[in-house]
């Protein structure tokens, strides 16, 4: 069977990256993106064409299951918030080897977004430029679309404030986050509140711990059962963490998506020339950010919060570096627009292969391995 899976993802990259790939990349990437969009409505809008998607993509193994939060993760390989913004995916992406989904963010009232052009790609870097500013369609209008939809693998729903000037204003943005949060309470099965969009009007000030708190205080009175996460910056200090991270002890938090895009123009990892002076890189240039804020944040705290790691997976060696690090599930977009999204379940399927070869009965035994191993060393 491992052989099959394997032939069959090497005919789906090479047609990918010959064909597909070089066509996509000759258009807007807004635009492709829309289309891609349109295209996955379609796909999973009847079960032949699901069934067929399933074929195509899927990968199954037991090692590679969780139960976390009372949630069955079939694999730890989601997507990410961002890309499917207004949740109309959520019938095809179980059928693309997905673990998870996470749609959004989501925020409380419609926001057209940031002007266009608003995406683009930095193919040296393998990277994107974001500038979208919380596109999507309301917090009202897409909680009604989804609230009879049951998706068939564990689905996230990430918050955010609506960018405007008004929502730039504290007690008002905390208003919008509460009524986002709170129209999806019976839909879906964790939230993503998203403090770090880099994006939009007013910039990041719930990274700010009094600002925080406030929030906090106020998504604690909200009735629901589901976990919660945040979902940071990766251009923050440790010291801005660890205010995080006090602050996230005193409420109800469930732990951290780590981490959104990047702001900085000086990384080493940036190789194109002409970058957008707007916008967030995604990618490999933020996958080592990344990379030390999952290990920060899991020595930091022991491995008492819920990780999933976030930034620059493109292949099964990405995931599982983030996994030891401290993640228990990884998320990713950009890979899978350079790679192909045969990507998925090949990293999963690399995965089963590097747990064997280092005598892990499941996923669940490689989390935070390497950072438990460097804690030791360094007393």
């Amino acid at each position: 069977m491992d052989a099959v899976v394997f032939i069959r993802n090497r005919i789906l990259e090479f047609f990918y990256k010959l064909i597909f790939k070089n066509i996509f990349f000759l258009f807007d990437a807004e635009k492709v993106h829309d289309f891609i969009i349109k295209f996955g409505k379609l796909l999973g809008s009847n079960s032949i064409t699901r069934f067929k998607t399933r074929l195509l993509f899927n990968f199954e193994d037991k090692k590679l299951e969780q139960n976390i939060w009372g949630i069955n993760f079939k694999n730890p390989v989601g997507l990410a918030a961002g890309f499917d913004k207004n949740g109309y995916l959520i019938d095809i992406l179980p059928n693309v080897g997905f673990g998870f989904i996470e749609i959004g963010s989501i925020t409380g009232e419609k926001c057209e977004g940031n002007e266009k052009p608003r995406l683009w790609r930095l193919i040296k870097s393998k990277a994107l430029v974001v500038n979208y500013g919380l596109t999507n369609n309301g917090c009202e209008e897409i909680s009604e679309r989804l609230k009879s939809k049951k998706c068939k693998i564990p689905l996230g729903i990430s918050i955010a404030k609506t960018n405007s000037k008004e929502c730039a204003e504290t007690i008002k943005g905390i208003k919008d986050y509460v009524k986002a949060t709170k129209k999806f309470s019976n839909i879906g099965d964790y939230f993503t509140i998203n403090i770090s969009c880099p994006n939009a009007f007013g910039g990041q000030p719930f990274h700010e711990k009094s600002k925080l708190n406030l929030l906090l205080n106020e998504i604690d009175k909200i009735k629901t059962s589901k976990p919660i996460l945040l979902k940071i910056s990766c251009d923050l200090s440790f010291k801005d963490i660890d205010n995080i991270i006090e602050v996230s002890s005193r409420h109800r938090v469930h732990g951290f998506v780590l981490t959104n895009l990047t702001k900085k123009r000086d990384n080493k990892k940036i190789l194109d020339d002409n970058i957008p002076y707007i916008g967030s890189i995604s990618g490999k240039v933020v996958e080592d950010l990344s990379n030390k804020v999952i290990e920060y944040v899991y020595k930091k705290t022991k491995g008492k919060y819920v990780i999933i790691g976030v930034g620059g997976i493109f292949s099964t060696e990405d995931a599982y570096k983030k996994i030891r690090l401290g993640a228990s599930l990884v998320q990713l977009i950009t890979g899978m627009i350079y790679e192909g999204p045969q990507l998925i379940s090949e990293i999963n399927r690399g995965l089963v292969k590097l747990l064997k070869k280092d005598s892990f009965k499941d996923i669940s035994e490689a989390v935070g391995v390497d950072s438990k191993i460097i804690s030791k060393s360094s007393k």
